[in-house]
């Protein structure tokens, strides 16, 4: 897409409305709430703070989220698995990296639970293993002592799992329809 929304560009408008390093929490809620409610009726400037009373009237910020929104659709909805998680970059340290996909879990959970009655005990056991996971993942953390190779390599998988567990669970959430059987006969 050639209007890209990358984590930075996210991050600025969502300073311009009072969120300040919020960017990988609000992509992760953006994600959740796409997997259960139709684009149109998720609140883009409420989205993480939906008890916010005033929402400043920034006509930017509205428009960066707007494009976030369409791109992570048609992201989600690719069969190509192209869509990515929006994370500090991998030339930010490790430990703001981490803090981040924490967020990015835990926003995610918080769009999943916008859709009121919910089930996710009707879900595939995979979808329900990727929710509990995504749960614990908001518990990530580097510890002092462990070796910067490892955790870079363990970070790179828990994005690559994030990532593709997201996208599984928004195709488990939005089937596609198939072409009915009956109906391709007919076709000459």
């Amino acid at each position: 897409m050639q209007d890209s929304i990358d984590y930075d560009r996210l991050s600025e408008a969502l300073a311009r409305i009072g969120h300040v390093d919020d960017a990988a929490e609000y992509h992760g809620a953006l994600c959740g709430a796409l997997c259960v409610v139709k684009p149109g009726q998720i609140d883009l400037m409420r989205l993480i703070d939906p008890g916010l009373q005033a929402v400043p009237a920034d006509a930017q910020a509205r428009a960066t989220f707007a494009a976030l929104c369409e791109a992570t659709v048609a992201a989600l909805q690719d069969s190509d698995m192209v869509f990515n998680l929006l994370l500090p970059d991998d030339e930010a340290a490790l430990v703001p990296r981490v803090r981040a996909l924490g967020a990015w879990c835990e926003g995610f959970i918080f769009g999943l639970a916008s859709r009121p009655g919910l089930d996710l005990q009707k879900l595939s056991e995979e979808a329900q293993e990727i929710v509990r996971d995504f749960t614990e993942f908001t518990q990530a953390a580097v510890g002092d002592d462990d070796d910067p190779n490892v955790e870079e390599t363990a970070y790179a998988e828990l994005v690559e799992y994030v990532r593709v567990g997201a996208q599984l669970l928004y195709m488990e959430l939005h089937p596609r329809p198939t072409l009915d059987p009956a109906e391709s006969n007919h076709l000459h």
